[in-house]
Formats: C-alpha cells, structure tokens, sequence
C-alpha cells in the first residue's frame, strides 16, 4: 500500500514536501472542527479565512524572492501600514477636495499610487542593500522602525475614515465578491487554464526530450485540480448574505423578498482573486522568465552567479521594488477590508509573512522555494490563528503556539533536507 502511493505520487510529480503541508493542514481543520462543535470548517468560516488570508499570501509571494536570495525583510509590516495611512489620506482628505467626494476615479489614483510607492520605497531599501553592502537584516529593521514612525507622522496617530466606497470592495465583504454567477464563471475559467497549462507543460518536456508523465498520472492530476476548484467555489456560494445585504440587494434590483427569505450567495471574495491571480503571476516570473532564473541562480551560488554575469546588485534592487509594490498590494487588501485605516495596521505582519514562507518551505539558506507553497503556508498560519480564537485561546499563548510552530517547522524542514540530501 505504501509503495502505490509512493509509486502514483511520483507519478503526478507532487513533492512530498506540498503534500505533507496539505495533510497538516487538513489535519489542522479536522481538529479545530471537532473541537468548536463543527464550526469551523462551515462556509461562513472558510470564507473568512480566505479574506483573513488575502493580504499576507500577498506579501508571502514576494517574501520568496527575498529569502531565496539570502536576504529578509523585517520592514513589510510597517511598510505596509505606511503606504495605507498614505493611500487613507489621499482619498478622504485629498482627493476629494480636488475631484468631488466619491469620484469614480479615486479607488484608481489611490491604488496605482500606493502601487509606484512600495516600489520607490522597496527599490530604495534595495539598493542600500544591494550597492552600500548594508545586510537586508539592518536595513529593513531600521525600515520596520522608520515606517511605523511615518506612519504615525502622517495623521499624527489618528484613525482614518471611512474609505472610498468602491475602493472597500477590494477588501472582501458582502459587497466585495463575485457572487454566485460569476464566482462560477471564475471557477470554469481556472479549470480549463490549469488544464490548459498541464497540457503546454507536457508538450514541452517530449520537446526538450524529457520523458512526460503517463496519461493516466496527466488525467489524475487533472481531475485533482477540477475537484479542488469545483469545492472551492461551491463552498464559497454555499455563504449566504445577511438579512441586511439581501434586503439592500432586493431594493436595488427591485425583487420582493419571500417570507422564508431569499438565498443570495456571496461567491468568492475580490481579495482571494487578487491572491490566486497575483500567485500565478509571480510563479511564472519564478518558472518562466530569465528575472525567475536569476533569482534562484543567485540564490543557489551568489557568487557564480555573479561570475557568470548576473547583476546580483541590480537583481538585488528589482527584488526588493516587486516587494514593497506587493506589500502596496497587500494594504490595499487590508485597509479595504476594514474600511478604514488605524496606526497600528499591518502590526507583526512581517513575522506571519516570513513564517508563512518558511511554513512553505522556503529554504532561509538561499535557493529554494515555491510560490505555491507560501501561499498554503499563509493558510497554515491563519488558520491555526483563526481556530485558536474560535476555541477560546488568550492571545499571549496564540503568539506561543505561532513561535513554536515556527521552530519546528523549519526543523522539519532542515531534516528533510537532509534526508532528501538538498
């Protein structure tokens, strides 16, 4: 039995690695499931654990790039509540005077301008970095405390809101998701790319004469993935509206809401979107581009990497820029979701974010990592949080529980490494 499946996973080409993450996670779910009288794993819940997720999976997926190349970035938490109480600023006090209050162009400036300054601010933590020979380490703990200090600078500590109306919609909520309809369309669609992309990438293994999977680990893997979209999306549209939404919705479509109510689905929020669409973004800059080679190159060997013509100092610029524009990403998603914007957003962050792509199995050594794989670590981590708190657990043992999980997983990590001789 054990070695049909060692046989058949080697088959599908899944890596031990991501299937022991799922199976903890799975196993992390039943359990909290059992012990809250079977509320957690509800479609309520998930829900918002997928929107709780969104902003930190976003920051993860840059995080790999950082740590793959030996580097780390202890300022994201603080960048990120920076560039919010910025974009905060922007439009509740600034745009509006210019624009007229609730202009259908204000979400746009704001994001696209929150957008180009994690960049300046990540390329410019990047290049002290990569050109004074400053450590990643120094610099961004000297960026976790400047950035919170600005942050605070901004509005002199006070709370920002509320936000623009539209701009709230990409923080997930009743408004915020694709509903029922279009929640499956996003679903047939990711369905037919994914097999659309196992497809290209057998054609390209027979073309670089690699020998391809069999048909049938190919029909596997793909009925895996249309199964896993297919609950997704039916667990999300499982959620229904509260009252209050329904009834607004009913007087906005002019439908009369029976005795027995009306059933209107959520679907999947914008947030999770954002995730998936960004983390099939950056795992083609890792698998496909020349900047994803590089990357992992000077990861793997910085100075071979170097010899061999790579401008690990540029390199170094590029990585930090994708970052603090993720991290811009990033609080959008969370300063939307929360309709407005206090001093203390994005606090610890950085650390759920580096844990998270540890979780994943991003090696802290250089080299190795996945995008996929932060993203499951960034569920991980919110979930053992979010069922912490469901069961009752005072926040000083949640921090307890985290740190510890930490350590041992980059102790599994370590030995399997060792073991698989990486």
């Amino acid at each position: 039995m054990k070695k049909s499946l060692k046989k058949f996973v080697d088959a599908i080409g899944i890596d031990m690695r991501l299937l022991g993450m799922i199976g903890a996670l799975i196993m992390l779910w039943v359990v909290f499931d059992l012990v809250t009288g079977g509320r957690f794993l509800t479609p309520r819940n998930l829900f918002n654990l997928s929107v709780q997720t969104a902003s930190v999976a976003v920051m993860a997926t840059g995080m790999v790039f950082v740590i793959v190349t030996r580097h780390i970035d202890l300022s994201v938490g603080a960048m990120l509540g920076f560039i919010a109480m910025i974009m905060g600023s922007l439009q509740v006090y600034i745009l509006p005077e210019y624009l007229g209050l609730g202009h259908w162009s204000i979400w746009i400036i704001t994001v696209i301008v929150g957008i180009l300054l994690g960049a300046l601010i990540g390329a410019f933590q990047g290049w002290i970095i990569g050109y004074l020979a400053v450590p990643a380490f120094i610099v961004t703990l000297g960026g976790l405390l400047v950035w919170r200090g600005a942050a605070w600078w901004v509005t002199q500590g006070a709370t920002i809101a509320p936000v623009d109306v539209t701009f709230r919609l990409l923080g997930g909520g009743s408004s915020g998701t694709l509903g029922d309809t279009l929640s499956w369309a996003f679903g047939i669609f990711a369905t037919v790319a994914a097999l659309i992309m196992m497809v290209q990438s057998r054609r390209r293994r027979a073309k670089h004469g690699f020998t391809p999977k069999p048909l049938w680990a190919e029909f596997a893997l793909g009925g895996i993935a249309t199964f896993l979209i297919t609950g997704f999306v039916m667990i999300m549209n499982a959620y229904p509206l509260p009252k209050g939404a329904v009834k607004r919705y009913a007087e906005a479509n002019n439908l009369e809401v029976p005795a027995e109510g009306l059933f209107i689905s959520h679907g999947i929020a914008i947030p999770v979107v954002i995730v998936l669409a960004i983390g099939v973004m950056m795992t083609i800059i890792a698998t496909r581009t020349r900047f994803g080679r590089y990357i992992f190159a000077t990861g793997g060997n910085p100075d071979a990497a170097e010899l061999s013509g790579i401008n690990t100092r540029l390199l170094t610029v590029k990585i930090f820029a994708l970052m603090g524009a993720l991290v811009a990403v990033a609080a959008v998603i969370a300063s939307a979701r929360l309709g407005s914007v206090g001093n203390d957003l994005g606090t610890l962050d950085e650390l759920r974010t580096i844990a998270a792509v540890v979780i994943g199995g991003t090696a802290l050594s250089g080299g190795i990592g996945t995008i996929h794989g932060a993203i499951i670590g960034a569920v991980i981590m919110q979930s053992l949080q979010s069922g912490m708190a469901m069961v009752g657990v005072d926040a000083p043992l949640q921090s307890i529980v985290v740190g510890v999980v930490l350590v041992f997983a980059v102790w599994i990590d370590i030995v399997y490494r060792k073991r698989a001789g990486l």
